[in-house]
């Protein structure tokens, strides 16, 4: 089965040795999103609302990149330093997706990339053309 390597400028680009997404198939595998500005590639200001849209809208980007839409993501993975904010993911998350929502996990983690405080990373359904 052939790879696909997904890259947009209207997302930051890879901090490392690793692409944005990947198509297999009709499966899109999305690289872990921080809340990175593609432009100036620094974290968004304004707090932690403003962190969510951003790895949202920076997620958004890389399957409009690939011919997809966050309504396609099946499973949806968010890292967060403080799980305190679960409540307010939830309640942006119903602005960016509709029913049926995807298969989620919510974890605690220690740290992020660059001091972020929340990170996601995806599977949507991506068939090409």
């Amino acid at each position: 089965m052939s790879r696909e390597v997904i890259q947009t400028d209207a997302a930051p680009a890879a901090i490392g040795p690793y692409s944005q997404a990947v198509r297999t198939g009709d499966t899109l595998y999305l690289s872990g999103q921080i809340p990175l500005d593609p432009a100036t590639m620094d974290l968004v200001d304004g707090g932690i609302e403003a962190q969510i849209r951003r790895v949202f809208d920076n997620l958004a980007a890389v399957l409009d990149a690939a011919g997809a839409r966050l309504g396609d993501i099946a499973k949806l993975n968010i890292y967060l330093v403080d799980l305190t904010h679960f409540p307010l993911v939830n309640e942006l998350m119903s602005e960016y997706f509709s029913e049926p929502y995807p298969a989620r996990a919510a974890i605690g983690v220690a740290a992020l990339p660059k001091g972020a405080q929340v990170e996601m990373d995806a599977i949507a359904w991506c068939p090409r053309g």
